[in-house]
């Protein structure tokens, strides 16, 4: 197969889809690998370490987007690359597509293949793809967030770990899952008194009996949501639902009840956020101000240590990657379930039911495709 790895165009994206290692891993099995001249750079990858593992660099992203059978990016594509996807083309990323109906309207008029990183699910419900850059997220929702509670960028001016004599700050992390774990374990990890909310009881005993003693779990309800906020110095939203829109549990009102400079972090803004005032933002303006309150969403957060990403990222994909390149995605995705749950849009038609239901949008059972 011929596989195409662009660089990526969106704002302060620093991350590349493949690592030259992958790049190995795919070319010694007798695949055709072409990437966007520079696209590694920023990732700490030379067009030189791709082309010593086999890969051939190519001077522009319409060269990549025209000779490739898959393509395999990192982020969603953005408008100036819609044009650029050909019908039947494998398109193999993050899509999100739920939380942007403009993107999804772009891919059905492709007619392009669009398996998204995000649904692709192994057996025990839990997403191999996302699991990489959501402990990146994670861990860096309580990085950016300690910094801006530094009062230069308008925040309280609490250290979270605090000091001898000083109370540490408070932390809310509004989910369980890989982000919310991740975001509790480095917010206790520099001291902070951590709460973490979840739906999940099981969840939240596993985290009880895995989480040091200054985590505590709470049921997550809108009445435990309103009692803990006005005590809180910064909040993490680590809410997810494969493929959907997130719910909305911080809404504008409770925005009053919160102390003058909180700062919220809402890691799932690339999916419609969980946090009503949260808009996405850019690594260049990562935060905006609402009623006092710091608002972080910046919708790449991993994007910003690319090198790390980078690498979690290809550790994630390749198997998959390999596969779909070895058996063409039919075949593939017809043998692996994790694969087939991967697929949203095929032909000019929405397979995946969440989607669907976030647009009103005709709905084609996957299996229509495969069989």
């Amino acid at each position: 197969m011929i596989i195409g790895v662009p660089k990526e165009i969106k704002n302060n994206e620093n991350r590349i889809a493949l690592t030259p290692g992958g790049a190995l891993e795919l070319t010694k099995r007798g695949h055709e690998v072409y990437v966007q001249k520079d696209g590694g750079i920023g990732s700490g990858f030379s067009d030189q370490m791709y082309t010593d593992c086999g890969a051939k660099v190519l001077d522009t992203i319409e060269d990549v987007y025209q000779i490739a059978e898959m393509i395999m990016k990192v982020k969603e594509p953005i408008e100036q690359e819609y044009s650029l996807i050909k019908k039947d083309q494998l398109v193999f990323t993050y899509f999100h597509f739920a939380s942007y109906k403009p993107l999804t309207h772009a891919m059905i008029d492709s007619g392009a293949v669009c398996l998204a990183y995000e649904t692709v699910e192994a057996p025990d419900r839990s997403l191999p793809l996302l699991v990489p850059m959501s402990e990146v997220a994670g861990r860096m929702a309580i990085q950016e967030g300690a910094k801006y509670l530094e009062k230069p960028v308008k925040g309280k001016g609490v250290l979270l770990g605090g000091v001898p004599g000083v109370s540490p700050g408070k932390v809310l992390v509004i989910g369980g899952g890989i982000v919310g774990t991740q975001a509790a374990k480095m917010a206790a990890g520099l001291g902070a008194q951590v709460t973490i909310l979840d739906v999940s009881l099981a969840r939240l005993r596993y985290l009880n009996d895995v989480m040091p003693a200054n985590v505590v779990t709470r049921f997550s309800n809108e009445m435990n949501i309103r009692e803990l906020i006005p005590q809180m110095d910064l909040i993490v939203g680590a809410v997810l639902i494969p493929g959907a829109k997130a719910p909305n549990l911080i809404t504008k009102d409770m925005l009053k009840n919160m102390q003058p400079g909180t700062v919220l972090v809402d890691v799932a803004v690339d999916q419609g956020g969980c946090i009503e005032t949260c808009k996405p933002t850019t690594h260049e303006e990562p935060t905006f101000i609402i009623d006092d309150i710091v608002h972080y969403c910046v919708a790449n957060m991993p994007g910003a240590v690319p090198y790390t990403s980078t690498v979690a990222l290809t550790n994630a994909t390749l198997p998959y990657a390999i596969q779909l390149a070895e058996k063409g995605w039919k075949q593939a995705c017809n043998e692996s379930r994790e694969l087939k749950l991967g697929l949203n849009v095929i032909h000019g038609k929405v397979c995946y039911k969440a989607v669907s239901e976030a647009f009103n949008l005709e709905y084609t059972p996957v299996d229509d495709f495969l069989n």
